[in-house]
């Protein structure tokens, strides 16, 4: 890494002088280049092996650990047999895992995302949606999928929280020193750095190409802080998640559309494109380019190809959170853009828009996805729901139970997050076949047969081990913060290790609600303060930098934290991150979540908690109103009571110290002579055996091959046949239809005169109706009865959907025919809906022409 640097005159140039170990010691750098040794027990402790406190200092990075390795230490590990035999071991794993290469003809995914939790040392992610891009890299490099993935390499990455004295939340951006994390350059075919360039707003930007090796998978990862750059342009990788609209504008290009070009650098192509949430949905506009410009294809016949190989994962669940840019905005970085596509800046600006024709509308990059994609998911069943409601201005016409959107729940990567006392448990019990199928509940029910001292032996150590943690945090983080060390020593002397632990740690949103369990401070005072039946309650977590509503949630907390009632029962740790959300999902005994439903689209985090024989207590929202069973944890109801939110909060927190006291506390301190709550170990092995093995990450890349991928790519390949001789004709066939469609018209119809005869049950209902199809046939043309029920004055619930059958077909005209016992009684509405027809369409939406018939 070569920069020119002037000071005073002085001219310096920087070099990197690389450490070298011994022979006998090489194999520790191949291992920590490949992030790999971060789920891999043994090679995690040969790791801690070599300075376990040291290696902690430095963030848990091997590479710094190695970097700072001295003599004495070399020949000690070097003399010690057992650590040298191990390594050996280790290595011989390593090599074996990534030597597989994935199964022939299965189809390549190109994964696309802003951010990556895959490990602390690694400041890519800022939250749950990073640390899911991060496991499900995991879990498909231990399926041995044939994945890449694409990200930006960031220079501070998301910050690093403190706490100021009076609660404030500091945002610090400390460095991430390239050299000394587990990524290589990448090398072009003269083996010179891979670069791309790319053009923002009428000049060039380059980027260099990164390589993070996750297990078996490739992360290519994109760089700006580039001399050749100008500065602006080198801080579109310094932050995540920072700057203004315009700064997040021209990261999402380099991201989507630069990402693609880096693809197309190394000779990937893909068969199936993964944009995980709207930051990356430019990577189709690149695409798209390249059909037109490279490969000869009109802009109509490369969308459909595109389109078949691509799946958006929504992950927002309310409209707000969706990025979105104003069309003066965009006009600056892509006026030339429709031009090369062969299409208008008006069909441009439809892709993002509901309203091409208002320039006011923000162009929404989770509509481009759509737009794009033939395959749309949410996160959840729920969100899945509510993602059809919200999407659902995109296709008038129909209902939104109807749209093509489905759901993957969410699942977490269980190596990562399983205990090493867990999980030595679970393979002495289940067997180590049970790896290779998480989702085999027979399995997972025989933890049942484990005796339940040996259950609360292994929760209390983790809970010691946590609780240890959290005096040793607080006494670091409160002495920095010039607290009073009495105060300091108050705290800490008050933590009960034998106390009932809740664990509060999630992004600080306002949604999230936080605040809940202070509305009757009186009455949490009471319950936290038994001497019989002592409570903590842990809290983590970070405010984004521009959300005050979040950040005064933190000062709210810390302040009530310092109480005297409070002190030692109530804890806010700083600086929350994936090593502590370990120690927090292992060790509390209660997981607790109350957003505002549905507002959590998913979350993952009480899935880590479930896998450790961790109780969930949350507002049956996301992944727990799946997850969910009267015997293997709580939940607020799902009802909402009040319109008011305030009110709404009220009863909630009410509701809340209802089950704290009467259900959740009592529970856990109704122990048996041996100081056992039998009760308690018996939710502790239901969640274990009937909520822990349905949300692996196992299981969701399962459901991703099974409901998007393995469809995508048979449709993908069709359509590339014959140098995209199939992509063409579809394509010519929706001009084509698109073109007549209007001009159909009603010959004449036949159905029932319900305003002045009702159906009594057990009647059909019969229809027939003529249609005039002009240039077109009867077989592309299909026609249904829909028949919906009132929910409200805007909510129509649809009942019954059936398809007419063509009986006579005649000089361009076709009878429709229906007869349909509908087996219900009561007021419904019914309707005829006229909709394209073809082989090759996936799902009503694909050409989005619907036409209701006047009746």
């Amino acid at each position: 890494m070569i920069a020119q640097w002037k000071d005073r005159g002085i001219k310096l140039k920087r070099i990197f002088i690389e450490s070298q170990l011994p022979d006998k010691l090489k194999p520790l750098e191949k291992l920590s280049q490949n992030i790999f040794w971060s789920w891999n027990q043994d090679a995690t402790d040969l790791f801690h092996a070599i300075d376990s406190k040291q290696l902690i200092a430095l963030g848990y990075n091997p590479r710094a650990l190695l970097e700072n390795l001295s003599q004495q230490r070399i020949q000690e590990l070097l003399a010690d047999k057992a650590f040298m035999k191990k390594l050996s071991s280790v290595e011989k794993v390593f090599d074996a895992y990534v030597k597989q290469q994935p199964a022939k003809g299965s189809p390549q995914i190109a994964y696309f995302s802003m951010e990556y939790g895959i490990h602390i040392s690694l400041r890519l992610y800022s939250g749950g949606l990073g640390v899911l891009a991060g496991d499900y890299l995991k879990e498909a490099s231990d399926l041995n999928v044939n994945m890449v993935a694409v990200g930006l390499l960031y220079r501070f990455g998301y910050f690093q929280q403190s706490i100021s004295p009076g609660g404030d939340q500091i945002n610090n951006y400390p460095v991430q020193e390239f050299t000394k994390l587990p990524i290589q350059p990448v090398r072009d075919g003269n083996d010179e750095w891979l670069r791309i360039s790319i053009g923002l707003g009428g000049r060039m930007v380059f980027a260099k190409v990164w390589e993070l090796k996750v297990g078996r998978i490739s992360l290519y990862l994109l760089d700006t802080d580039l001399d050749e750059n100008s500065w602006e342009d080198r801080s579109l990788t310094h932050q995540l998640y920072g700057g203004d609209n315009e700064h997040r504008l021209k990261q999402e290009i380099l991201l989507g559309m630069g990402g693609v070009m880096v693809l197309n650098a190394l000779g990937i192509k893909a068969n199936i494109y993964h944009c995980n949430e709207g930051h990356a949905a430019f990577l189709n506009l690149e695409r798209l380019k390249n059909l037109v410009e490279g490969d000869g294809f009109r802009y109509h016949e490369a969308l459909e190809i595109v389109r078949a190989s691509s799946l958006f994962t929504t992950h927002t669940p309310v409209p707000a959170g969706h990025d979105a840019f104003n069309e003066s905005l965009l006009k600056n970085y892509f006026t030339n853009l429709p031009g090369k596509l062969g299409i208008s800046w008006h069909e441009f600006m439809a892709l993002g828009k509901v309203n091409a024709d208002d320039p006011h509308e923000i162009f929404s990059m989770s509509h481009l996805a759509i737009r794009l994609s033939q395959e749309v998911n949410g996160v959840s069943k729920l969100h899945g729901e509510v993602s059809r409601k919200m999407f659902n201005v995109l296709y008038p016409g129909f209902n939104a139970a109807e749209l093509h959107i489905g759901y993957v729940t969410n699942g977490v990567h269980y190596p990562t997050w399983i205990a090493k006392e867990w999980h030595e448990l679970y393979l002495k019990t289940f067997g180590a076949d049970f790896l290779k199928d998480q989702s085999n509940k027979d399995y997972w029910r025989k933890i049942h047969k484990v005796a339940d001292r040996d259950i609360m032996t292994i929760r209390q150590g983790l809970k010691s081990r946590l609780l240890d943690y959290v005096k040793a945090k607080l006494q670091s983080d409160l002495t920095h913060r010039g607290e009073n060390p009495r105060a300091i020593f108050e705290v800490i002397n008050n933590i009960n290790n034998n106390a009932l632990v809740f664990g509060f740690a999630r992004r600080f949103a306002t949604y999230k609600r936080a605040h809940l369990l202070f509305t009757n401070i009186e009455r949490l005072n009471a319950l936290l303060n038994n001497p019989e039946r002592p409570v903590i309650i842990l809290f983590a977590g970070k405010a984004h930098p521009a959300d005050g509503g979040g950040q005064d949630l933190i000062r709210h907390i810390i302040n009530i934290s310092k109480r005297p009632e409070f002190a030692g029962k109530v804890i806010f740790l700083e600086n929350y991150n994936m090593e502590m959300a370990k120690l927090l999902v292992q060790g509390v005994d209660v997981w607790l979540n109350t957003p505002t439903r549905p507002k959590e689209a998913s979350g993952t985090s009480g899935m880590k908690a479930a896998l450790n024989g961790v109780m969930n207590f949350s507002v049956l929202d996301g992944w727990w109103a799946e997850g969910y069973r009267p015997d293997a944890g709580w939940a607020l109801p799902m009802e909402r009571t009040f319109e008011d939110q305030h009110q709404q909060n009220e009863l909630d927190a009410e509701t809340i110290y209802n089950i704290l006291e009467h259900n959740i506390i009592p529970t856990y301190y109704d122990k048996n002579e041996a100081g056992i709550s039998e009760k308690w170990v018996g939710y502790i092995k239901q969640i274990i055996a009937e909520v822990a093995p349905d949300f692996t990450m196992k299981r969701m890349i399962d459901h991703y091959f099974e409901r998007f991928y393995n469809k995508l790519f048979a449709q993908s390949k069709h359509l590339v046949q014959k140098s995209g001789h199939v992509a063409k004709e579809l394509a010519r066939w929706k001009s084509h239809i698109s073109h007549n469609w209007n001009a159909i018209e009603v010959v004449s119809q036949s159905i029932p005169d319900t305003e002045n005869h009702q159906l009594q049950i057990g009647d059909l209902f019969q229809a027939t109706i003529q249609l005039y199809l002009p240039d077109m046939t009867a077989d592309e043309v299909g026609l249904e009865v829909v028949f919906f029920k009132r929910v409200s004055e805007e909510e129509l619930e649809i009942r019954l959907t059936k398809e007419m059958t063509v009986k006579n077909i005649s000089d361009h005209r076709a009878d429709y025919h229906v007869e349909v016992d509908p087996q219900m009684s009561g007021v419904y509405e019914f309707g005829f809906r006229m909709f394209p027809k073809h082989k090759l369409l996936a799902h009503h939406q694909d050409l989005n022409l619907v036409t209701w018939l006047e009746l």
